[in-house]
């Protein structure tokens, strides 16, 4: 099976965790930015040693980097651009890129103005796949920064380029401390305008987080959400195996709340610490199992070295998925996407019809 080929889609997808470590050399020259290694090969080796921590916090460090080189309209739309056309070489056809505009301004550039070079990018990447003869599609998910007090004026900034390529809202950084419900007032503003959100919960931080996550965020999709196995309960009777859904757990089961799962990345940010370090440790066959609403996604392209098509192929490897589960983690990405429902079942026929054509 070459899942590469294969149609797929990816809803965790940070821009600033996706760049060429090429691109970084070429833009960090223009600003006068110093870097750790001055070819793209040890630079990427630089990214993929300092993200392996174990440790959220560390591994967000590594963001300092491709952010300073992100700070002007021309290195925004050049990295956007790429972005796309990495997606599309790697199967994607619907990315949903997120990224905090925020931490982007340190050059004189708006909020408004950060958005735009952002989309002027990703419409570039979509007209040169579709110039090649290729199809993809794109979404922005404009995301506020948790420990800063500026959740309502992006909010607001979602709201106001929802008809220029945003299509909902995330907030992320540190989890533990800084609460979905620090930003109520953003989130009760984006649902009197009906615009659609996911948060980051259940990475660095537990249950708890992906309650308010879901009470105070009003959450359509869980940014990670792994450690929701922390609210099953797993006992064995008669030589059977049982579980137990807490109360969090059934809610998010029940209401097929999407779980935007990133293996890798969350072996590198110790998110998975309690159950182990290897990738068959990782809780996402059980969850998919269970009947959550399972979608993988790479998270950082950059540096955790990976990619949608890189995380199928562990799951094939370590949990012997088959075409037919690969599939369906596609068909909940599509069903769990910020997109119309027209949009949503163009996917998941593209999807059907992309995995009927391997099954042949």
């Amino acid at each position: 099976m070459d899942i590469r080929k294969l149609p797929k889609i990816s809803l965790h997808d940070h821009l600033d965790g996706g760049l060429r470590p090429q691109t970084i050399i070429e833009l960090a020259e223009e600003i006068g930015l110093e870097l750790p290694a001055t070819n793209a090969r040890d630079l990427n080796q630089w990214f993929l040693e300092s993200a392996n921590s174990g440790s959220l916090v560390e591994y967000l460090k590594t963001f300092d980097i491709t952010t300073a080189v992100m700070q002007t309209k021309h290195g925004l739309t050049r990295v956007a651009r790429e972005f796309v056309e990495d997606l599309h070489k790697d199967g994607v056809i619907y990315g949903e890129i997120r990224w905090a505009p925020e931490q982007h301004l340190a050059r004189g550039l708006s909020l408004d103005e950060v958005v735009d070079a952002v989309q002027d990018g990703l419409d570039e990447g979509v007209e040169a796949v579709e110039a090649a003869g290729g199809y993809i599609r794109t979404g922005q998910l404009v995301t506020a920064m948790r420990h800063n007090n500026r959740g309502l004026e992006i909010a607001e900034l979602a709201v106001r380029h929802r008809d220029n390529g945003v299509v909902g809202f995330d907030i992320a950084g540190a989890e533990a401390g800084f609460p979905a419900s620090n930003h109520k007032e953003a989130f009760d503003y984006l649902a009197e305008n009906m615009f659609p959100t996911t948060v980051h919960a259940g990475e660095a931080d537990g249950v708890e987080s992906i309650r308010d996550a879901i009470v105070a965020g009003r959450t359509l999709r869980l940014g990670h959400g792994v450690r929701i196995y922390q609210d099953l309960l797993m006992r064995e009777e008669d030589g059977r195996d049982y579980v137990q859904l807490g109360e969090v757990a059934e809610w998010v089961h029940f209401r097929q709340i999407a779980l935007e799962l990133c293996p890798t990345s969350n072996m590198q940010t110790g998110a998975i610490a309690d159950l182990g370090d290897e990738y068959v440790d990782h809780p996402v066959a059980i969850l998919f199992d269970l009947g959550f609403r399972v979608t993988i996604s790479p998270d950082n392209r950059l540096m955790s070295g990976t990619s949608v098509t890189h995380e199928l192929e562990q799951l094939v490897e370590h949990f012997e998925f088959d075409l037919d589960d690969l599939e369906q983690l596609q068909l909940n990405a599509a069903e769990a996407c910020f997109q119309t429902l027209d949009a949503r079942e163009e996917l998941m026929e593209l999807i059907q019809e992309g995995f009927a054509k391997a099954r042949k």
